[in-house]
């Protein structure tokens, strides 16, 4: 039965998420070339139970019946990712039909079942042949990431109307070259080489917004930014004013470029030695409007100040006595609310989308051959609940994707940690709608 106090109105978007290297595997067939987190996850160490892509959830094989699964559980929309390499399998030039094949009969397949596609070009998994010539630390990137998105555009455009540009950048610059715990696992103690790739992906973000408009002139196009809302351990000054640096390191260093054509100004002082060469016309390129703007939403921060904190940011620091998910992640709901309402109020998009908010749980079989995960369904009512909250109070939020459609491959978690509304038995790939699916297909109706 729909929870009356979730109610939304008629037009709000309900879906579900996925991305293509953690959902696909297939990862050598039909001219698919290699990507980074192929790379990344053949080298012993890196990835939990040394687990790889290369089968995932088998979706390339049997995304029919993932789309019969979606219709099942009244999704309005699905938001999944298209694997690069799939397309180009060097990144550049030869253009591999049947990946392109691949992606438009799942297009298809959704449209028949009522589904709307939300197209995400850019979720980790950038061709490793582009990396060997730098990846993201070379500003040609930005001209590549175009040529590919006219590509897709070209061939999907005349059905799939809402794009994604790059999914949540500050996880795949600052971890893939920064700390190195993601692919391509570039490591650089200064903030360098998260700098230059950051910078790199907002221009590529921004020529692609225009390449998609030209090729798409009826598409909503818009960003997915994985934000957080910060708040400091004591009112202490040096805690007040981490929490602030914390703020521009995760938040504002994406947004304010987007929205405000320039980088946060006490962050451009604080890591000034370390500022990537800007062209003048960069900022322009980088704020060109958008229609929406997508925000993932896990958890909250609460920071400590700590000088030996990395890039000069500020600590993390457990909350004693808060609930977690498995992942050891604070649940946070009014943290969603505090973010879509500081977006909507500093930032103003036209429209902003919850496209990622999830929870891994510790997710087993019953004897009853269901998966009774109630703490799911806790955490998506109270972070749902947060941003009905939102839309109450003039939040102009356009849809919720709850992540993921599936358990999957969770990069360098492996297998260990399942998110998804389905439960997947790896070995036979066997789907079981877990009570979460069943108790989300409710409240659409």
């Amino acid at each position: 039965m729909t929870d009356p106090t979730l109610l939304f109105p008629s037009g709000f978007l309900w879906g579900a998420a996925t991305s293509a290297y953690q959902i696909e595997g297939a990862t050598d067939s039909d001219g698919r070339g290699e990507s980074i987190w192929d790379t990344f996850a053949s080298s012993a160490g890196n990835i939990k139970g040394d687990a790889t892509g290369e089968v995932a959830c088998d979706h390339y094989r049997r995304w029919r019946d993932d789309v019969a699964l979606m219709k099942s559980l009244n999704l309005r929309a699905y938001r999944f990712s298209i694997s690069w390499s799939r397309i180009l399998p060097e990144g550049r030039g030869v253009v591999n039909t049947r990946g392109l094949d691949f992606y438009s009969a799942l297009v298809d397949g959704l449209l028949e079942a009522g589904i709307t596609p939300f197209v995400t070009l850019y979720h980790f998994d950038l061709p490793q042949t582009l990396e060997d010539e730098g990846g993201w630390l070379r500003r040609g990137i930005a001209d590549d990431f175009t040529a590919y998105a006219e590509v897709v555009a070209n061939r999907l455009g005349d059905r799939v109307k809402h794009w994604i540009t790059l999914n949540e950048p500050w996880v795949f610059c600052w971890l893939g070259y920064g700390t190195g715990v993601h692919a391509p696992g570039r490591r650089d103690d200064t903030p360098a080489q998260p700098l230059l790739a950051a910078h790199h992906a907002l221009l590529a973000h921004g020529t692609a917004v225009r390449a998609l408009r030209a090729a798409v002139p009826d598409a909503q196009i818009g960003i997915s930014n994985i934000l957080t809302h910060v708040d400091p351990v004591t009112n202490r000054a040096v805690d007040l004013e981490a929490a602030a640096r914390y703020d521009g390191f995760y938040n504002r260093w994406f947004l304010d470029p987007l929205f405000r054509g320039h980088y946060p100004h006490d962050m451009t002082e604080l890591w000034e030695e370390h500022m990537p060469d800007i062209d003048p016309a960069d900022m322009a390129q980088i704020a060109v409007p958008l229609d929406f703007l997508g925000i993932g939403y896990y958890t909250r921060a609460v920071v400590a100040d700590n000088p030996g904190a990395p890039y000069h940011a500020a600590q993390v620091v457990q909350t004693q006595g808060a609930a977690t998910t498995s992942m050891g992640w604070e649940i946070s709901p009014q943290g969603l609310y505090d973010v879509l309402k500081r977006v909507h109020h500093e930032y103003a998009p036209h429209a902003l989308y919850v496209i990622e908010n999830g929870a891994a749980f510790d997710d087993t079989l019953s004897e009853d051959g269901n998966v009774h995960d109630d703490a799911r369904i806790a955490f998506l009512r109270e972070h749902i609940g947060e941003a009905k909250h939102a839309l109450n109070d003039g939040v102009p939020l356009n849809g919720y994707f709850a992540w993921s459609l599936l358990d999957n491959f969770e990069w360098t978690e492996g297998f260990t940690q399942r998110f998804g509304l389905t439960y997947v038995d790896y070995t036979t790939q066997r789907r079981i709608a877990k009570d979460s699916a069943r108790w989300y297909a409710q409240q659409m109706g």
